[in-house]
């Protein structure tokens, strides 16, 4: 089997004796042997004439021989490289379609997340890179090349709001490694496509390969699941069933399934033209079909619940709930560097609230959320910052959720470790519940393998030296069970489903996108969204400098606040009780994904003949021969005969007994 780049073709199985293949000279090697043989003839044809001295002395010129040779090496490299180009346009022509539908389906599958929000665009994306994929001339190596190429056109606009806080290189960097997760995906998909029903088996490898990027490497980086892109889709119930992996499944196996379909008539339609219309048999076209009718009705189903969650119906208790975003002075790094500042916005923009009530311009709260960071002081060891904290709680009357940092005990500039910590203050005793942050990010709030990475960027002094906490995900408020998941937290699984299974009522989501710009604030909003759905519950996101909203168990969101505007939110949401199956199942759904992917990349290997199977020797009477089973006049296969089927179809022999290599042998769609 050849191997390949990106894309490489496969030889077609059918009529290959009509091709003959005849040796080719090599182009490089004859223009290279040419190139340097003429010259030392043109050399030894010249006359003897003295040449002029380059300088003192008598000797020849020493640096007009040296520059010679690499101008004689350049100009065997440009004779090379021009003596190729009639066979790199020969592989590149044929592979053009499917680079440019994997960029394109990349491209697509980004346009469904904020801000465009074209949800419908993850199914084309899909459709196309299963077009790709099922090509018979794309090989293994050809679909993770395929799939790399996909991921970087998906990747790449995603995440630019990286380069804001560090540059390019690592924003570049981190596209990169994401991308190399869905040439996995391609990679194991062209090996099981030659299965029946491969768009199912498309759909779970592409689940298995975001659960691997969700925990590796370094804990992982769920950013850029197919179900974040829903937010606005009618697909979104389908998280209540079975969360972020459901939803992920469901959207592309739709896409595949399409494809497939494609597929089929398209064979069907040229088949009925070959044969004039007579006795063609219908498109394979039920297996399909069936999956994009299971999709749509699993959706259709659960939507009525989700909206009448959404509703507010079910007589469940109503509490008021203020977000107060207090902005910071100016984006940028560097506001750490003002923290005082930041406290004192939120200070003030909830005295202005306090205001507010008391002229009854709004609702008394309940409790207030400020954000994450919201005091980048430490109010347990900084009496002023304490201080400050006690005037806004004193002025409002009720407990205040305070995103801050806390030192760890023993701190010093050599060891510098803290927590980001989310504490409950009350009016009168003060300090209360706490959730210390339990999954930091990678690179910014830590550096893993300090004695790499180091060593390998001027970046790495820039990640902080927070440690992870443990808790439960849930904090009392004035008796209400909030569970807490700050804005990296919310992007994993585990986090809010720990908060819920542990009674939170309501999820709070703690952000500081301060050093980002809109849209990735905007694509942590539709993580939110997502999780509302998934868990039923509202679910209130509380931005530093935005953006803050609540968002309603359906999706919906209630109310919003503008990026880099001091504001609150004052609104009524009711307490939820009740777990959805996504809550209770989701894990073991997952965990079933993860274990069919195995099984069919395993089945498709073993499909190929890429494991070897044992020859089992027959004994047979005395007097028989192994040749036994030829005819008169024929040589037995074991002894070179011929092996091909009687009916000229694909051969099904494993490679090493005999039988040819089967990839790109189109057998059909499904």
């Amino acid at each position: 089997m050849a191997k390949e780049g990106v894309g490489d073709d496969e030889p077609a199985d059918e009529g290959a004796e009509d091709f003959p293949i005849h040796p080719d000279p090599d182009p490089i090697g004859d223009a290279a042997e040419s190139e340097w043989d003429e010259e030392p003839a043109a050399v030894r044809a010249e006359p003897d004439v003295e040449q002029p001295p380059d300088g003192p002395g008598d000797g020849p010129a020493p640096g007009r021989r040296l520059g010679a040779i690499p101008r004689r090496a350049l100009s065997g490299l440009g004779v090379a490289a021009v003596a190729r180009l009639p066979a790199i346009r020969a592989a590149v022509l044929p592979r053009l379609p499917r680079l440019a539908l994997a960029v394109a389906a990349g491209l697509l599958l980004f346009a469904s997340f904020p801000a465009l929000n074209w949800w419908w665009a993850a199914v084309v994306a899909a459709a196309l890179l299963a077009w790709v994929l099922i090509h018979p001339a794309t090989t293994p190596s050809g679909g993770f090349g395929y799939g790399f190429l996909f991921g970087l056109a998906f990747y790449v606009p995603l995440l630019p709001w990286i380069s804001s806080l560090v540059g390019a290189t690592p924003w570049l960097a981190l596209a990169t490694t994401c991308a190399l997760f869905p040439g996995l995906f391609g990679l194991c998909a062209v090996s099981v496509r030659r299965l029946p029903g491969w768009p199912i088996w498309f759909a779970v490898l592409w689940a298995a390969q975001e659960w691997l990027k969700s925990v590796f490497p370094f804990g992982g980086f769920p950013w850029g699941s197919v179900a974040f892109g829903q937010a606005q889709g009618p697909f979104l119930p389908l998280a209540q069933l079975g969360g972020v992996a459901l939803l992920s499944t469901a959207i592309m196996l739709v896409g595949f399934s399409a494809t497939a379909i494609a597929l089929e008539i398209a064979k069907w339609w040229r088949a009925g033209r070959e044969d004039g219309g007579q006795d063609g048999k219908p498109p394979a076209v039920v297996l399909p079909g069936v999956c994009i009718c299971l999709v749509l009705f699993a959706a259709v189903i659960v939507w009525p619940q989700v909206r009448h969650s959404g509703a507010g119906a079910g007589g469940e208790p109503a509490v008021t709930v203020a977000v107060v975003q207090g902005n910071v002075p100016r984006l940028g790094l560097d506001f750490n560097a003002q923290r005082r500042a930041v406290l004192d916005n939120h200070v003030r923009e909830t005295l202005r609230l306090a205001e507010d009530v008391r002229a009854g311009a709004a609702p008394q709260p309940q409790f207030v959320i400020w954000p994450e960071n919201s005091s980048d002081i430490d109010p347990l060891l900084n009496a002023d910052a304490a201080e400050q904290v006690a005037r806004a709680v004193a002025a409002i009357g009720v407990p205040i959720v305070v995103g801050t940092i806390l030192d760890l005990p023993g701190r010093t500039p050599e060891n510098s470790a803290y927590t980001n910590t989310v504490i409950v203050w009350n009016p009168v005793t003060g300090p209360a519940d706490r959730h210390d942050k339990e999954i930091v990010q990678p690179f910014g709030e830590y550096l893993p393998m300090p004695w790499l990475f180091k060593h390998l960027s001027g970046y790495a002094d820039r990640a902080g030296h927070m440690v992870p906490g443990k808790s439960g995900g849930v904090v009392h408020v004035a008796g209400v069970p909030v569970g807490v998941s700050t804005c990296w937290e919310v992007i994993f699984d585990r986090a809010p489903r720990k908060a819920v299974l542990g009674g939170a009522q309501l999820l709070a989501v703690p952000s500081n996108n301060a050093t980002f710009n809109q849209t990735m604030s905007e694509q942590q909003l539709a993580f939110a969204k997502v999780r509302a759905v998934e868990h039923d519950r509202y679910v209130i996101v509380a931005g530093t400098t935005g953006i803050s909203a609540v968002i309603a168990p359906d999706g919906a969101e209630l109310v919003r606040t503008d990026f880099f505007q001091p504001a609150y939110l004052d609104i009524q949401v009711r307490l939820k009780t009740k777990l959805t199956p996504a809550t209770r199942w989701a894990p073991i759904l997952q965990w079933v994904l993860v274990a069919a992917a195995g099984a069919v990349i395993l089945a498709g290997i073993r499909h190929n003949g890429w494991f070897p199977r044992p020859i089992r020797l027959r004994s047979g009477p005395r007097g028989e021969t192994d040749d036994a089973g030829a005819a008169p006049g024929e040589t037995p296969p074991d002894q070179g005969g011929d092996h091909t089927p009687p009916d000229g179809g694909d051969d099904d022999t494993p490679p090493d007994e005999g039988g040819r290599p089967d990839f790109g042998r189109h057998r059909g769609a499904t």
